[in-house]
């Protein structure tokens, strides 16, 4: 019997995603059905796939698409009554399907099981764990603030409930993940598995990556979600716009610095500036400048030298404490 469907779509990757599909297939849970998308991969995907014997996995193969596409064309062969999606570069605790199973079946009024998250990098090594936000029920204004779910592999959710909403748009190439969160939030409840199970895989080539093009599909959901969020609810778009630019301002400066990646964040630290002014007086405001400075003068050897060398520089992390999360704090 099939009782949740996983959904792994996956272009060229031979990289990782053996190690995505033995964390599924190491579940504590076992009555699954693993459906993987193949978008024209032209690498070794698809031979790796092949090889691995296991009657739960079901490949079918598509032209290439955006991730929007492939996930909701992995629905579309699903038949799992709890729909589950992973991404092909990262991985699953072994108790996750079983503790957002379990979650959802005691919580009937929910829709949406998340968990919490760890990211690693590209190797798999641990780097840092993500917000660890635990509210349950009606979850929507704090979703306005922020996507505290964080990534497409995080959440079960039930099959009806996704039908309902229509599924991922297809039209976002980027943060259509929040954009599920959100119209999800907007009509259903929220359980939360308080404990850290998806291990998100922080690479160069992530599509989080580029941030330019998440930017602009970050401001078209939230333009599009406030045009359709009640009247009470409209004092929180400040608060949303602001910590989309904190979070864009931290993605750009992770990793290997570079003067192309020091010249977009100088723009996103000007427009956090712009949507929340304390920051401006805050020692993390000077930390990140200090930080441009060599990133945008230097080149890129001699800035990750001297970065290095000071590590208290380089770790910027500290910005995201400085995301508002609670809805009820910002309006007393």
């Amino acid at each position: 019997m099939t009782t949740i469907s996983v959904v792994i779509p996956v272009f060229n990757g031979e990289k990782t995603i053996k190690e995505t599909i033995n964390s599924v297939l190491k579940q504590t849970f076992s009555q699954f059905e693993l459906i993987v998308i193949n978008a024209n991969s032209t690498d070794a995907t698809l031979e790796i796939i092949s090889r691995i014997k296991d009657d739960r996995i079901k490949i079918f193969s598509y032209p290439k698409a955006n991730v929007a596409v492939n996930r909701n064309r992995g629905f579309y062969h699903s038949v799992g009554e709890f729909i589950s999606f992973l991404d092909a570069d990262d991985l699953w605790t072994p108790d996750k399907l079983e503790a957002q199973y379990k979650a959802l079946v005691e919580n009937p009024n929910a829709a949406v099981a998340y968990s919490w998250t760890n990211c690693i990098d590209e190797t798999g090594k641990f780097l840092r764990p993500c917000r660890t936000v635990a509210v349950t029920g009606n979850v929507y204004s704090h979703l306005l603030l922020d996507d505290f779910i964080g990534n497409g592999s995080n959440v079960m959710i039930r099959r009806q409930d996704f039908i309902t909403i229509g599924g991922f748009d297809e039209l976002l190439t980027n943060a259509q993940d929040s954009d599920l969160w959100l119209r999800l939030a907007a009509n259903y409840q929220f359980v939360v598995v308080a404990k850290s199970q998806i291990l998100y895989r922080i690479s160069a080539n992530s599509m989080s990556a580029d941030v330019c093009k998440m930017e602009k599909a970050c401001l078209q959901v939230i333009e599009r979600t406030f045009n359709q969020t009640p009247i009470s609810l409209q004092y929180l778009k400040p608060y949303s716009l602001a910590n989309t630019y904190k979070g864009l301002l931290y993605r750009t400066l992770e990793g290997q610095p570079e003067r192309k990646k020091g010249w977009i964040a100088a723009k996103f630290l000007t427009q956090t500036i712009r949507t929340d002014p304390s920051i401006l007086f805050k020692k993390i405001t000077l930390k990140i400048f200090l930080k441009l400075v060599i990133i945008t003068i230097l080149p890129s050897n001699c800035a990750n030298f001297l970065l290095t060398k000071i590590p208290r520089l380089s770790n910027t992390s500290t910005l995201l404490g400085y995301i508002k999360i609670d809805p009820f704090l910002i309006k007393n």
